[in-house]
């Protein structure tokens, strides 16, 4: 390993399994037990205000406890300052940025009226005389609701954009390796937790409709930084608890296991308890209806995870699977966009979706052959049957799969888990460049295996 560090391989090793597939975990995204009701329910009993209504329920006591905390009708007030504020930096030499607003319909415009008159009761706008303005507008939500949107692409532009880095969905799921209880938490109106400062106040002007011009006390939601000011004020709050927290802006991720004498429940309880006790110090407030305590199971950035590790959204899947045959580039490309986001539950992907992606190569004639309709069956099929992936345990042992075909080369990164099941923890795969697919088959199966060593070198170095 210490060649590896240094940049030389003393030795090449190809890995391929002998004879009858490798026994990987059986569990798929589309096993009855998997996709049956029976996991929705049990979620479905896990959300707060299900909880509230079972006094047995061992986080009933908690959830009372913290029903200022915890709420379907958390209070709407200006926030404390809490050291972090949101800033706005303008490039050298920025004019006033103003874009003139533009009429809207009057269900709209009352929507708007109606915002502005309670932000302006809890204290978070106020009347303003700035040379700057931004319009607002409103889009309909998935649940019937309008959500307020205010255009400052004149501002963002003129923005010195923040090098505040982003939480890695990898990173955050694999700090949650070998837990078997979790809690999610959803904040509500996290931005608007936040203080502006006090001279970028008039920057943050809007009109509206009706010919109101008002400037936010709080960080509007639109700005191009905003992301990283909320990230760096929770980043901040629960960095003390990192070892059992994972937040990503406004989520904020529970997880425990049995330790120190202690049940996983009993743990847990410790780990909300302190969780919950930082967001009352702090006034952030989370929505009761949306937050899971307690669970086997939650809803993580896109997939599920659960103490069996992490599996692809069925909803994902079966709109994979059910999504009516291509007829143009453009359908195409938007069926194999939803399809490459699971890519690492699938392997070989590169090599199925060669056809499809030969499909969308500039200048391309459209026609859709039978070898392209395998390949879109190939790669439904694939997703359909996909594992549930391990999340990887730096303690174990690592091994790696990998190979290489006339046109792509894949790997896989496996791991022996408790029971001695050999456990897929990531799928890899790229298609071959023009030049690679001249390649001996020698060279190509060298390729294949730095491609994984790369991929995979987080797990690897050390090991």
């Amino acid at each position: 390993m210490d060649s590896l560090k240094a940049g030389e391989l003393a030795e090449v090793v190809l890995l391929r399994p002998e004879g009858s597939s490798l026994e990987l975990n059986s569990s798929s995204v589309m096993d009855p037990e998997v996709l049956e009701d029976e996991r929705t329910s049990k979620r479905q009993t896990r959300y707060g205000a299900a909880i509230l209504k079972d006094p047995s329920d061992p986080y009933y006591a908690l959830l009372k406890e913290f029903s200022d905390v915890v709420s379907d009708d958390p209070p709407s007030v200006l926030p404390p300052d809490r050291g972090v504020r949101h800033e706005i930096d303008l490039v050298p030499g920025t004019k006033y940025c103003t874009t003139r607003q533009w009429p809207l319909p009057k269900e709209q415009v009352d929507v708007i009226d109606a915002f502005f008159a309670a932000k302006h009761a809890a204290g978070m706008v106020r009347e303003s005389k700035s040379p700057h303005s931004s319009p607002t507008f409103c889009v309909r939500k998935p649940n019937g609701k309008w959500r307020m949107v205010h255009a400052f692409n004149k501002l963002n532009a003129a923005t010195i954009p923040a090098s505040t880095p982003i939480p890695r969905k990898d990173v955050l799921q694999n700090n949650m390796a070998g837990c078997t209880v979790f809690s999610a938490l959803d904040m509500v109106d996290g931005y608007y937790q936040l203080l502006m400062r006090e001279s970028d106040i008039p920057l943050t002007a809007v009109s509206t409709p009706s010919g109101m011009l008002w400037e936010w006390l709080v960080m509007p939601q639109g700005l191009s930084n905003a992301p990283a000011t909320f990230n760096r004020l929770v980043t901040q709050l629960f960095r003390p608890m990192r070892q059992f927290v994972q937040t990503y802006f406004d989520d904020i991720f529970v997880h425990s296991r049995a330790s120190e004498g202690k049940t996983a429940v009993k743990a847990h309880l410790g780990h909300l308890r302190e969780v919950l006790l930082c967001m009352r110090e702090n006034r952030l407030y989370a929505n009761i209806n949306k937050c899971i305590f307690g669970a086997e199971e939650i809803p993580f950035l896109g997939c599920f995870l659960g103490k069996d590790g992490v599996r692809a959204d069925p909803e994902k899947v079966c709109a994979i699977a059910q999504w009516l045959v291509p007829v143009s580039q453009k359908d195409l490309r938007k069926w194999l966009g939803l399809a490459n986001y699971l890519h690492k539950y699938s392997a070989n992907y590169a090599e199925m979706a060669r056809p499809l992606t030969n499909l969308l190569k500039k200048d391309a004639a459209w026609s859709w052959t039978s070898e392209a309709q395998q390949a879109y069956e190939a790669i439904k099929s694939s997703l359909q049957s996909a594992p549930i992936l391990a999340l990887p345990d730096e303690e174990r042992p690592f091994s790696v799969v990998c190979d290489a075909s006339d046109f792509a080369i894949g790997c896989a990164l496996l791991q022996v888990d408790a029971e001695g099941r050999a456990r897929v923890v990531s799928f890899q795969s790229r298609q071959l460049k023009a030049a690679e697919k001249n390649y001996p088959v020698h060279d190509k199966e060298l390729l294949a295996m730095k491609y994984a060593l790369v991929k995979f070198r987080v797990h690897l170095l050390g090991q």
